[in-house]
């Protein structure tokens, strides 16, 4: 038998009344239902607003794959890349041939959709690149293997809306060569340097500025994004992906770029907030 529930009788489900609304939310979370357009959407349905890119860039940007195939369109140079998914069993098991033969060892294996580096995996070996899949299916039902790339690896933040500009490049220099989660969260010997400006040519600067502002545009962020590339030996500049949400901790890089354009976090916070009250 059906039974009808007032809404009223659970406190923690019932919607607060409007004096009680926030006026903006402030998005802080990473990953699925955070930073995929999931909370983004509900905020929208509720008629709150809050910082950062809405559902369609923020979906965009959490698919590496989508991602990468939207960043093709405008000639923004990405790794070489393989697709697979959980549910072609027959692919996986012949991946180490293919993979090897198509883009060479080693390679980088990732969920599509997820953040931080959970289920990414360096593989060396042909012989790890299934255990690798296997590992980022425990996170999503699609994985991206691309090709490693070796070069500086740097990362530009950019700020706003319809007329975005970007800050000042870090350079990122990781213990193992590998920025994961430890390297990225951790301060001390486990963290990753961050040099900011980055050690790279002005050319290079304007160049991977550029780019980070194309790929805002692109995806149509707002408020803020972060977009991390790759400078190689032979001069290119090669764009891994694009964070709509960057972290907000004290070892994050946003914060860090914002500083050395002489923006203050109190002032970032402040500015993120004037973004989110704009009207698309």
């Amino acid at each position: 038998a059906a039974t009808t529930i007032d809404v009223d009788d659970l406190p923690h489900l019932a919607i607060t009344p409007s004096e009680d609304r926030p006026d903006i939310v402030f998005i802080a979370l990473h990953g699925p239902g955070g930073e995929d357009g999931s909370v983004q959407g509900f905020l929208e349905t509720i008629g709150i607003p809050y910082t950062g890119s809405g559902v369609l860039a923020s979906a965009l940007a959490m698919d590496k794959v989508r991602t990468k195939y939207l960043l093709s369109t405008e000639s923004i140079q990405t790794p070489h890349g393989m697709v697979y998914e959980k549910r072609d069993a027959a692919p996986r098991r012949r991946a180490g041939s293919e993979v090897t033969r198509n883009l060479g060892l080693p390679v980088i294996v990732k969920p599509s959709r997820q953040g931080s580096t959970y289920g990414c995996t360096v593989v060396r070996d042909e012989t790890e690149v299934t255990p690798a899949l296997t590992e980022a299916f425990r996170y999503d039902t699609t994985a991206l293997v691309e090709q490693r790339i070796v070069g500086i690896e740097i990362t530009v933040a950019a700020l706003g809306n319809d007329d975005p500009f970007a800050l000042p490049v870090i350079e990122i220099v990781s213990k193992d060569g590998f920025f994961d989660y430890v390297a990225k969260y951790s301060s001390g010997e486990s963290g990753a340097v961050e040099i900011v400006p980055a050690r790279i040519s002005e050319e290079h600067t304007k160049e991977a500025q550029a780019i980070a502002l194309r790929c805002h545009r692109l995806l149509g962020c707002r408020g803020m994004s972060r977009t991390d590339m790759f400078v190689t030996e032979d001069d290119e500049i090669i764009t891994l992906e694009v964070n709509t949400i960057p972290g907000m901790t004290p070892t994050s890089l946003l914060p860090k770029a914002a500083a050395a354009a002489g923006i203050e976090f109190p002032e970032l916070l402040d500015k993120l907030i004037e973004y989110a009250l704009e009207k698309p």
